[in-house]
């Protein structure tokens, strides 16, 4: 199989010079997504938790356009502005993921765009 570009109208346009996801064979590489609202193109407000739970909504968009769903990922790296906010992240992160909790990294960052406080990317599995 070629390499495929995955784009979702349901998840926010990339706001810089990449794909918002690319499927290769069965897996499916996403770029890193913001709490940016897919309706108003502006960045969810609230704290870490509104901006989480966004972020994920945007995975779950892209993850779809390929076929898959959050239950599909196998691997995810998170961006943190404040390593102190992984608690809450965790909570969501375990919320929306449930049973099937793929591999994950989470790093603390100096800043993401547009001031956002969490960023997430993943690689998951599409069958065909």
């Amino acid at each position: 199989m070629a390499r495929k570009i995955i784009t979702s109208k349901s998840a926010p346009e990339p706001i810089g010079p990449y794909s918002q996801a690319v499927q290769w064979n069965d897996l499916i590489f996403t770029s890193g997504q913001i709490a940016i609202d897919p309706q108003t193109g502006a960045l969810v407000q609230g704290g870490v938790a509104e901006q989480t739970r966004q972020v994920i909504a945007n995975l779950s968009q892209v993850l779809m356009a390929a076929g898959a769903s959050l239950e599909s990922v196998i691997k995810t790296t998170i961006f943190l502005k404040d390593i102190n906010d992984f608690a809450q992240v965790n909570q969501i992160y375990a919320e929306s993921f449930g049973r099937t909790l793929p591999a994950r990294s989470t790093v603390e960052v100096s800043a993401l765009p547009k001031n956002a406080l969490v960023e997430i990317d993943c690689i998951a599995t599409v069958s065909h």
